[in-house]
């Protein structure tokens, strides 16, 4: 197993005072149902100073173990070199369909970013009830992207975060310069807003 740590990139271990304005991240939420075969994930590339110029989409297996093949195929057709950091709406999408974090950071050579808002205690035995055939497999996924880490924010809120090519207090500064107000970063927010809406208008006529 990786040492998170050890993973960490240079520009993650200069822990330099702010990101710039212009920094570009892509963010990353999702819109499903357990009925569907196939979530409808969106991803916004947001700059700095909130500007959108980019948005992919994906449709990992709810409850599936493909989120991470998706998404390093999303990025790979955006073809963007510009891109700083992922910013996920969660490692665990797509009903239990787990987002390998380090191995999304290492083949795309972005930092990850995962932003979620509530405890999540007892993950690991819904995983074992629901998927007996790879529950291993999923949790191990899930336990290298290191654990969760609560972090106050500048609107006075805050979030949990797990990262894996940066440092905690990066990723931090990161995720307030993205958050105007709430807790919700966004790029996160618009891309719940766009995965909601192409979900939603995916069979109109």
């Amino acid at each position: 197993m990786f040492d998170i740590h050890e993973l960490e990139s240079e520009i993650g271990l200069q822990d330099v005072s702010d990101w710039k304005k212009g920094v570009r991240v892509l963010g990353v939420s999702e819109s499903f149902q357990r009925s569907d075969t196939r979530s409808t994930v969106a991803a916004v590339v947001m700059r700095g100073d909130m500007r959108i110029d980019g948005i992919g989409f994906c449709g990992p297996t709810v409850g599936g173990t493909d989120a991470t093949d998706q998404l390093i195929s999303m990025y790979g057709r955006l073809a963007r070199d510009d891109i700083r950091a992922w910013m996920l709406g969660g490692c665990v999408i797509s009903w239990f369909n787990v987002v390998d974090s380090v191995r999304l950071y290492e083949t795309t050579e972005v930092p990850v970013v995962c932003v979620s808002y509530n405890p999540s205690e007892g993950i690991e035995r819904y995983i074992r009830e629901y998927f007996p055939e790879d529950w291993e497999e999923r949790v191990n996924q899930m336990d290298r992207g290191g654990s969760r880490e609560s972090v106050p924010l500048a609107t006075g809120h805050s979030v949990f975060i797990a990262t894996a090519g940066l440092g905690l207090r990066k990723a931090q500064r990161l995720v307030d310069q993205f958050t105007l107000d709430g807790r919700i970063p966004e790029p996160i927010r618009v891309a719940r807003i766009v995965a909601s809406a192409a979900r939603r208008d995916s069979d109109s006529p």
